[in-house]
């Protein structure tokens, strides 16, 4: 019962659902234990149409809206935060900047083989000095004749080390005058010679997601694998953290609404005093904060997507969207955790992982603190004031409108 809802949406809700529980929910606790990427399931999102599935299908995608990634995205979430964090950073950060950026050559050479599930692409920005901060890069690129030449390193870099990485999308220094740097974004295969990747062990969450390392030592790349144009890396960027938002913001939620349930199917079956804890006030109404803060999410998640889809400018709803969906699921999983009691405490309940795999999503592509500046920003700006303006006046027209009417 949402007006951003049709059967398509539905019907593949019904189908995301069902492979996160039959063929995902039950490895999901081993492979967290072991910290293993896997390469099977990763190919099977891409049988089921889940990599590129907003991509048009001269590219190999399935021509739907970018909704339907977020439902994907949630309902794997609600699963497993490792597998969903493969699937959004796929398509989002890997996907997402060759087919809004790429040229027609690029998007050919590499979109097709990025939908199959047999292949995934890294995003490369962060930096041991460039987070939060963007133009802290230090990795440099030199053109040397008709190629770059590379040196630097990335860190905390989702799908960059496995055997199913093609590559990264990498913003670098291409020029440097007067302390102020051009930078610029180019496609770098990962079999090129001098790149090398170091999987990233002992996470708190996401332990059975790719994260990695990455190194570049005299990587010699083509110049025609320059995306975009010269000096527009942090646009191309900060581009495509909108939409990455997005997608980190659906995890909050689908994380939130997993945590929700298994909250809300032992507080049925737990009992003390003699009946459900669930039939104690205390408890019910912790559940009905946590169902009622999950629907105000994806409200507003799924009001973004469509500003998205429909070709409005969506940066400030995305930036709430995940500051948001992010903190409900701490919310929510925290009060699982609760719940739950010591039971839920223990590596054996689902809400343990949920506790420590939503941590994350208060730091990855925006922290919660930047976020609430980059909305600041938007909304104290003079083209937000002057959005806002005429916003109200439209909304007082309606409404002098309706009286009259009435």
């Amino acid at each position: 019962m949402s007006p951003y809802i049709n059967k398509e949406h539905d019907e593949l809700r019904i189908k995301v659902r069902e492979f996160a529980e039959t063929e995902v929910k039950p490895l999901a606790a081993d492979l967290d234990e072991n910290e293993e990427f896997s390469s099977s399931l990763t190919q099977r999102m891409g049988e089921l149409g889940l990599f590129g599935i907003y991509l048009p299908q001269q590219y190999g995608g399935q021509g739907k809206d970018y909704l339907s990634l977020i439902i994907a995205v949630e309902e794997m979430a609600r699963v497993d935060a490792s597998q969903a964090s493969t699937l959004a950073a796929h398509n989002s950060l890997g996907i997402g900047p060759i087919y809004y950026f790429g040229t027609e050559e690029q998007k050919l050479q590499y979109l097709p083989k990025l939908c199959t599930g047999k292949n995934v692409w890294a995003f490369g920005l962060t930096e041991e000095n460039a987070g939060s901060d963007s133009r802290g890069t230090q990795t440099k690129a030199e053109l040397i004749n008709e190629n770059w030449l590379i040196n630097g390193a990335k860190k905390f870099i989702s799908n960059g080390s496995s055997e199913s990485s093609l590559g990264v999308t990498l913003q670098v220094i291409t020029a440097e005058k007067a302390g102020e740097k051009e930078l610029s974004v180019i496609l770098v295969d990962r079999n090129t010679v001098g790149f090398n990747a170091y999987p990233m062990k002992g996470k708190m969450m996401w332990r059975a997601s790719d994260t990695s390392d990455l190194t570049f030592e005299n990587c010699k790349i083509p110049k025609a694998n320059l995306l975009g144009e010269l000096g527009q890396g942090a646009k191309i960027m900060l581009k495509t953290l909108d939409s990455g938002r997005l997608t980190i913001a659906a995890m909050g939620l689908g994380l939130a609404q997993g945590a929700y349930e298994e909250a809300l199917k032992y507080a049925q079956k737990r009992e003390q005093f003699g009946k459900p804890i669930v039939k104690f006030q205390a408890i019910a109404f912790k559940l009905a904060d946590m169902a009622t803060k999950i629907e105000a999410a994806r409200a507003l998640l799924y009001q973004a997507c469509w500003l998205k889809d429909n070709g409005h400018e969506f940066g400030k709803q995305a930036a709430m969207a995940k500051l948001y969906c992010s903190e409900i699921s701490r919310e929510v999983a925290n009060e699982a955790v609760q719940i739950h009691g010591a039971h839920g405490l223990l590596k054996s309940s689902d809400v343990e992982r949920f506790y420590r795999d939503q941590r994350i999503l208060e730091i990855g592509e925006g922290t919660s603190e930047i976020l609430r500046l980059v909305i600041s920003r938007y909304i104290t700006s003079d083209k937000g004031k002057e959005k806002s303006r005429i916003r109200l006046k439209v909304d007082d027209d309606k409404a002098k409108s309706s009286l009259k009417d009435n």
